[in-house]
């Protein structure tokens, strides 16, 4: 039999006013993670995973003199394949603890506001920091990918750039180009996209410790998603920087803008206004559509407001980035992103 957690007559005593009211709860516990309005998602091409393929060569062609044939040659090309990652959840509430909560409706809604902010940080700190190989049901975050700065170990460390850091205090700033074919997520095929919830009402039973049932009012939740950097050079990572006084608090810390302006020099195209590269020789990369995004946490974003006025920085700038106001480099929308750590260890 199942057993789980439920709230408890402490959980809900401590929602009640003194007119036994239900109290609307201050949600200390919120986040920003501002990442979903700019991911896309797609279909996966497979029930538990996505396969994509890539370019790994090219034919450059034979320098041919007289009487000298020329020799066949081809491109070569590759492919792999990303996992799934499934996260669910239950919430139960025991329909006699319902009942006496005197709305019954409005107390098992302010738990399932607790499971979906919960999930949704969860499934924040998997684009990110996710590991397949220590949560085999979860998926791979970016900084699997953008694991080195070592270009003799991995070919993408050219997109990660060392901010000096050697301890782990350190946090990353990404820049993320968004499309359907370069960075995007995905869900199971045959599947939903997004954050699943559905209201069992009182038909699944609860257990306890020993097995006995109970009626029990139920929410199920489940979020399947996969985080694919089909083409990595459109993302790339600023790891290694320090926040503590041997790095951004100190007085040599390392020039965030200077960084940033190097950073969008990484991807193959962006725009005029951003990095001044609109095309390259691929023609199916021709109106790609990419849609780039800084991401870092409030001490990063606070430590770009300093520099900023401290450098009197023009190219910090308020922008319109779909029809909300946001601060932005080149261009480019800054985001806070709470799951994104100060605590990161040197990427090496």
């Amino acid at each position: 039999m199942a057993t789980g957690a439920w709230p408890t007559l402490l959980d809900l005593t401590s929602r009640l006013d003194g007119a036994g009211k239900q109290m609307t709860l201050a949600e200390m516990l919120s986040q920003c993670n501002d990442v979903w309005d700019y991911l896309p998602v797609k279909e996966a091409n497979e029930i538990g995973g996505h396969e994509f393929a890539f370019r790994t060569s090219l034919p450059a062609g034979f320098w041919r003199s007289i009487n000298q044939g020329t020799p066949y040659s081809k491109s070569t090309s590759a492919k792999t394949r990303l996992g799934i990652g499934v996260l669910e959840d239950w919430s139960q509430v025991d329909r006699l603890l319902a009942e006496a909560s005197g709305d019954i409706e409005a107390f098992r809604a302010s738990e399932m506001v607790a499971f979906m902010e919960g999930m949704s940080q969860t499934m924040v700190q998997g684009i990110f920091y996710g590991n397949a190989a220590t949560t085999p049901a979860s998926f791979n975050g970016l900084s699997v990918f953008y694991n080195t700065v070592a270009t003799s170990t991995a070919q993408n460390a050219a997109n990660v750039i060392d901010g000096g850091g050697v301890g782990s205090s350190n946090l990353s700033i990404w820049l993320n180009c968004y499309s359907p074919r370069s960075l995007y997520s995905v869900y199971p095929r045959n599947s939903k996209a997004g954050l699943t919830v559905e209201d069992l009402s009182d038909s699944q039973r609860g257990y306890d410790a020993v097995g006995n049932p109970f009626m029990a009012y139920t929410f199920w939740f489940r979020h399947m998603m996969a985080i694919i950097p089909e083409d990595w050079r459109f993302c790339a990572r600023l790891a290694n920087i320090d926040v503590t006084s041997a790095g951004l608090a100190g007085p040599n810390a390392p020039d965030l803008f200077a960084l940033m302006a190097e950073m969008v020099m990484l991807p193959p195209l962006l725009t005029k206004k951003v990095s001044g590269i609109v095309e390259t020789d691929a023609p199916t990369e021709a109106g790609l559509g990419v849609r780039p995004a800084f991401h870092t946490n409030r001490t990063g974003r606070h430590w770009m407001d300093i520099q900023g006025m401290r450098n009197r920085n023009v190219l910090l700038s308020v922008t319109d980035s779909a029809g909300v106001v946001t601060d932005s480099f080149r261009g480019v929308p800054i985001t806070v992103v709470d799951q994104l750590l100060t605590t990161e260890a040197r990427v090496v």
